[in-house]
Formats: C-alpha cells, structure tokens, sequence
C-alpha cells in the first residue's frame, strides 16, 4: 500500500514509519519540520498543496495532534480553541480534503488518547479534543463507505514515562510497538468506525 503518514518525525510517528516500511508499505512521510513532505495540516493552504503533491495513496494515518495542558483554573476559551484547531479540526480537515485522493476501499486512521475516558489533572483541553475526535470518527464512518475510518487511543508511552510518567499515576502505559500495531490493524484490517484503546 502506498501511505501517507502525518507526524512522522514525532515519537510515534517515527515508530509507525518503521513498522509499515517493515511490512512493504510506501510511506509518504510528513511532517511540520522533516519528512519526505513539509506540511502544517492546521493550514488549509499547505494542506490543499500537500493533496496537489501526494496525488493518490491507500491509507492516511495521522500520528498528528497539538493540544495545551494547563490547570483548568487557569485555561482560557483561546486555549480550547486551540485545542480544538491542533488535534480534531486539523485532523478532520485531513480528512475531508483527503477523500478524493484515497482510494475506493482506502483507509483513514487518526489518533485520539486515554484522557477520552480516563482523564488527569491539567488535561481537560486533550480530553475534550480527543472525545470530539471519536465522535466524528463513529459518524464520519457512516458517510464515506466504503472508504473505512478509525482512531487510536492509547494510554501514555512507556518510552514517554520520564517525561510524562508523572502526570499519569497509576496508569498503565503502553510500548510504542504496541500502538504501531493498532494502526496496522486499522489500515491492513476491515474493521471501520473503531475506537481502538490501548491499553
């Protein structure tokens, strides 16, 4: 399959670019500052270029998503808003102007996170991002059949911990392997309209 991977320089961007690549995919790679292509999707005119320059492609799958984490007490509407355009506008987008350049029976897969269903302290902005992004994934799926769409939602990275461990205690987290896997599963399986959690 030829696919084109959004964030693919981050942690799980440049894990999934090696997993697919180790499977025979083409990985079209893109990302804000590296990759095969340069694009901001948060843009709707680097975006619209992105399409001109990518053509046609089986699978997008976004590893992709910008979102503030503050006390609630102290977030403002902008930091919401932002929120919203990083992670489930710019996602969407990706989605609607990618319809006419992914093949008939192609796939779309986004990345959504735990803080859906579990959330922490200082993440109320990723959770509202990532709960809107499942519901437009589960209606989305609805509309664009037989093209397929799904999202991944997973806890925290094991290889993320010392960064991150701390604002996450008590959760289990789980190996980047493991989340590259979902999206394999996504993109090489039938399923459409999924949420898949790990852990």
């Amino acid at each position: 399959m030829r696919i084109l991977l959004v964030g693919a320089t981050g942690k799980l961007g440049s894990a999934l670019r090696r997993t697919l690549a180790e499977r025979g995919h083409e990985v079209v790679a893109v990302a804000r500052s590296g990759g095969d292509l340069r694009c901001d999707i948060t843009d709707p005119q680097q975006l619209a270029a992105l399409w001109e320059q990518v053509g046609t492609v089986d699978a997008v799958a976004s590893a992709a998503g910008d979102v503030p984490y503050r006390p609630f007490a102290e977030m403002e509407s902008r930091d919401y808003t932002r929120a919203f355009e990083g992670k489930v506008l710019a996602q969407i987008d990706l989605v609607r102007t990618g319809l006419p350049h992914v093949a008939p029976r192609g796939s779309f897969t986004l990345i959504t996170g735990i803080l859906a269903r579990d959330p922490i302290v200082t993440g109320s902005a990723a959770a509202m991002a990532n709960g809107a992004l499942e519901a437009f994934v589960r209606a989305a799926a609805v509309e664009i059949a037989p093209r397929r769409i799904n999202a991944i939602s997973p806890s925290v990275f094991t290889e993320s911990l010392d960064d991150y461990g701390d604002f996450f205690p008590g959760y289990t987290p789980v190996d980047l392997s493991a989340v590259a896997e979902a999206y394999v599963k996504s993109i090489e399986g039938a399923a459409t309209g999924r949420v898949h959690e790990l852990p």
